[in-house]
C-alpha cells in the first residue's frame, strides 16, 4: 500500500518511517501509528506520523499484519 495517501494510514497500522534526521541515508525506522501529524489527502514524501514509541517520520512503507 501507498504510504503518501492519508486514506491508507490508520492508527494501529504497522509502518517503516523515515525520521527528518535520517532522510538523506534513507535509515526506516519500524513502528505502529499512534497519530497521523498530515492533514491534507496526499503528501510526496510520505504522511508525517507520530508512532507510539513517540518518533516523528513520514510514511514509507505499510508492512502486512502477521
Amino acid at each position: 500500500m501507498d504510504g503518501k495517501k492519508r486514506a491508507n494510514i490508520k492508527p494501529g497500522l504497522h509502518v517503516n518511517i523515515v525520521l527528518k534526521e535520517d532522510q538523506r541515508t534513507g535509515r526506516l525506522i519500524e513502528g505502529y501509528v499512534q497519530d497521523i501529524l498530515t492533514n491534507s489527502p496526499a503528501h510526496p514524501h510520505g504522511i508525517k506520523v507520530r508512532l507510539e514509541t513517540g518518533e516523528v517520520g513520514r510514511v514509507q512503507e505499510i508492512l502486512p499484519e502477521d
